[in-house]
């Protein structure tokens, strides 16, 4: 199906592209015993020229699970281009090793770049504030599996939506797909960047409300995406400040409203837990969660 095919955002993939691909993700979770042996003899490469934790360790564990090898790094001041080797050149270079790679890189279009001088599929694994759409693609199957389709939705993005590429990606994807509303959550300084509501909502006559407050909205919501600030893309450390302390504040009110918060993006604390240690606070976090909807009566999902 995607055979010798980059995946650079979202609308690289047709929707029924999409459906097919989520649909094969919830066999692998039903029977991934079926699939350990599909990726034997290919060679991943994970190059990350930014910070990554998350995106970078679940392509690894994907690859090593479906049989195949990984080889890159996580840290561009151990490669060349300390030296001076352009993204072309290094691109060039690995893709002579390896089956397919997945880069992730802080700068917008880096992604496409790199698919000009690969000869290799390039999967984009965030590029700057752009696009995240393997991200999209995981986001996609939880709302498949939670609500039972990605038609008909009013879908509330919170947060950093001008920085959040996941936000983007995700609109990208779920704008094509029937009857979908958006309901887009933040301060004025991070809201939806023009190019977005121009290039994206508006070609697809995508019906769509800002709002600053959650609590405005949170009850017309089907969901409730949240995404952090994206502090390493600011440039001035005073509005960094306050935006930050604006989007916290919305942060708040969502834990407090949401029938189910489940938030696998990075804590922003500096806190180590054992595995057990992690699993009782989560639980207890849901715990708590789940008596102050029962208390509030409200209805609405959370995915972050």
């Amino acid at each position: 199906m995607l055979k010798g095919r980059h995946l650079i955002e979202p609308g690289d993939l047709t929707v029924s592209e999409i459906d097919e691909i989520c649909s094969l993700a919830e066999q692998m979770i039903v029977d991934p015993i079926a699939f350990q042996d599909v990726c034997r003899g290919k060679i991943l490469a994970t190059l990350f020229f930014e910070p990554s934790t998350r995106t970078r360790l679940s392509f690894e564990a994907a690859m090593l699970h479906l049989g195949g090898t990984v080889e890159g790094f996580a840290d561009a001041s151990y490669t060349s281009s300390t030296k001076g080797e352009t993204l072309s050149d290094t691109i060039r270079v690995v893709s002579s090793y390896v089956d397919v790679i997945a880069m992730r890189n802080p700068k917008e279009g880096a992604a496409l770049l790199a698919s000009k001088y690969s000869s290799v599929p390039i999967i984009n694994a965030g590029d700057g504030g752009h696009s995240h759409p393997t991200q999209t693609l995981t986001d996609l199957v939880t709302i498949r599996r939670l609500l039972g389709s990605t038609e008909g939705q009013t879908i509330g993005f919170c947060g950093d939506l001008k920085f959040g590429r996941t936000v983007h990606s995700l609109v990208q994807a779920m704008c094509r797909y029937r009857d979908n509303k958006f309901v887009f959550i933040s301060p004025k300084e991070l809201s939806m960047p023009g190019y977005m509501i121009k290039n994206v909502l508006e070609p697809n006559n995508v019906q769509y409300v800002c709002a600053e407050r959650l609590e405005e909205v949170i009850g017309s919501l089907d969901i409730l995406y949240m995404t952090r600030v994206q502090k390493e893309r600011f440039f001035v450390r005073a509005a960094e400040r306050d935006l930050g302390e604006s989007a916290n504040g919305i942060y708040e009110n969502a834990s407090k409203k949401a029938e189910i918060y489940v938030r696998p993006c990075k804590f922003e604390a500096d806190i180590v837990l054992s595995g057990e240690a992690v699993r009782a606070r989560y639980k207890a976090f849901l715990n708590k969660l789940i008596g102050i909807v029962q208390q509030e009566n409200f209805k609405n999902r959370l995915i972050v």
